[in-house]
């Protein structure tokens, strides 16, 4: 389609506007389309390769695809693929020190021609470094070098002149991703794994802070079963707003403000009354072990402010509170 015939350069009214903005969308998706319906061996075997590799995926581009190719390399260091990108020209002046025997290396380039590849293409064939080709020519000079080639959507750029790379970079970076995750798969690489490589950060405190970090040890009075509920009543003030009901550090029930106040709205409403009937006798509970922000998830699903937390024999060793995993940072 030629896009100057239906969507005019200049300034345009909000609808066009809209539609330029959606017409990129439209030639995106498409080429992931194309390349979901087309991967086929080629990408099994590329993600074996990588697989059995004792050595790193050294990841390689020029312009925009250098670009994508950092991307990459990044993505797949952080699941698990040590990767690391070479620019293809400072490869010729010393940085080809990097590269072992055992790497695997990716080459980016829609045409597969790209000039400034030749060298390190050389280069590694030299070494004896597995080429993987990204491009979408397979009878290119980079196609041609390589032991597999994955192929690229060749559709046009998003670019109404078909120059800038858009829809080409679209089209190699969700490729990379693909195979990052295939391989993050492949090599049964864990939520623990990924944690203990992001440690800064929110995303780090997510993955990392465990219940047995954030709960509170001081607020471990419990009441008896036949404990009566104003006992309760002073207890929910102490312990803010969770009294546990518990016999040999086992958990029995629980009382919460809410079980408090439809308590009192019964007409024989009775402070003497014993808390085993009153409780909730099938409370939620937390491990010590379990990550912060899967017990925060299940606190908002249930609509609760606090568990008992248990250790590996169910026995009571603390509380956590919505809103200490929440200023831990963990959701």
């Amino acid at each position: 389609m030629n896009h100057a015939e239906t969507l005019p350069d200049g300034p345009g009214t909000d609808s066009v506007i809209i539609a330029r903005g959606r017409r990129v969308l439209e030639l995106e998706r498409d080429a992931l389309s194309d390349m979901h319906g087309s991967l086929d061996s080629s990408f099994v075997r590329a993600v074996r390769l990588i697989a059995a590799s004792n050595g790193r995926v050294i990841v390689s581009g020029v312009g925009k695809s250098g670009l994508v190719a950092r991307k990459i390399a990044a993505t797949m260091t952080s699941t698990g693929t040590p990767a690391t990108f070479l620019h293809p020209i400072e490869s010729l002046h010393g940085d080809l020190g990097m590269v072992n025997s055992d790497d695997v290396a990716i080459l980016i380039s829609k045409s597969g021609n790209t000039d400034e590849l030749a060298g390190l293409i050389e280069a590694l064939a030299r070494l004896g470094v597995h080429l993987i080709a990204m491009t979408t020519d397979a009878t290119s000079h980079l196609a041609r070098q390589a032991e597999i080639t994955l192929s690229i959507a060749g559709r046009e750029e998003a670019c109404p002149h078909d120059l800038a790379p858009t829809t080409s970079t679209t089209a190699s970076m969700a490729l990379g991703d693909a195979l990052a995750v295939a391989l993050l798969q492949e090599k049964s690489f864990q939520a623990d794994d990924f944690a203990r490589l992001h440690p800064g950060g929110s995303l780090g405190r997510k993955l990392l802070t465990r219940v047995g970090d954030v709960m509170d040890m001081n607020v471990l009075v419990v009441l008896s079963p036949d404990s009566s509920m104003k006992d309760a009543v002073v207890l929910l003030a102490k312990q803010r707003g969770l009294a546990i009901v518990a016999e040999h550090d086992k958990v029995l029930g629980v009382v919460t403000g809410g079980d408090l106040a439809r308590f009192l709205e019964r007409d024989s409403a009775d402070l003497q009354t014993p808390v085993h009937q009153v409780m909730a006798s099938a409370p939620r509970t937390a491990h010590e072990s379990e990550l912060g922000s899967a017990v925060v998830h299940r606190m908002e699903q249930s609509g609760i402010m606090a568990m008992p937390v248990l250790d590996d024999s169910a026995k009571l060793i603390g509380v956590v509170h919505l809103h200490d995993l929440l200023r831990a940072g963990v959701a």
